[in-house]
This record gives C-alpha cells, sequence and structure tokens, in this order.
C-alpha cells in the first residue's frame, strides 16, 4: 500500500488551503472522528470550540447521534448538523 506524508499546508485544486491534522489512515478503510457530548459542543470554553476549530471542522455529537459541521472558526461560531439543521451556537 502506497503512503503519502504532508508537512505543512496543503492545497487542493477544489479550493481548499489548509493544514491536514488527526488520525487519518487509508488503509483501515475509514476516518475517525472526534467525539463529545452535546454540552461540550455548546460550551465556548470547551476545546472543541478553542482549538483547532475551522470552518468544515466535523465532530460527532454523543448525546444525540447526529454528526456536526462547524460553520466557522471562532469559538462562537455555530455548529450544524450534516445536512445543515439544528444550529447550535457555543455561549
Amino acid at each position: 500500500m502506497a503512503s503519502t506524508t504532508f508537512s505543512g499546508p496543503v492545497t487542493a485544486t477544489n479550493g481548499f488551503v489548509g493544514n491536514i491534522t488527526g488520525g487519518i489512515d487509508g488503509s483501515q478503510g475509514y476516518v475517525t472522528i472526534y467525539s463529545t457530548a452535546a454540552t461540550s459542543i455548546a460550551d465556548i470554553a470547551d476545546a472543541v470550540n478553542t482549538s483547532d476549530k475551522q470552518a468544515g471542522t466535523l465532530v460527532f455529537d454523543t448525546t444525540n447521534s447526529k454528526l456536526k459541521i462547524a460553520t466557522g472558526s471562532n469559538a462562537n461560531s455555530t455548529w450544524v448538523d450534516a445536512d445543515g439543521t439544528n444550529a447550535v451556537t457555543p455561549a
């Protein structure tokens, strides 16, 4: 199996520019997504909102069994369900 190592920013032809972080292992056939409770997602001081949050960041809401997507990089940027509904604004 081929392996690719990225160092520094990554730019894709579709316009994405950013850093790749976290555990990505294509050989296993899945990507591990950070998971946390709904109370943490709604807590502006929680690490899910203060560390490496960017527009498009994914988190699995273990309370409601839903995938949430960040709409921005600020600690108070909303999280929406994968279908774009149920916005949660950390406070």
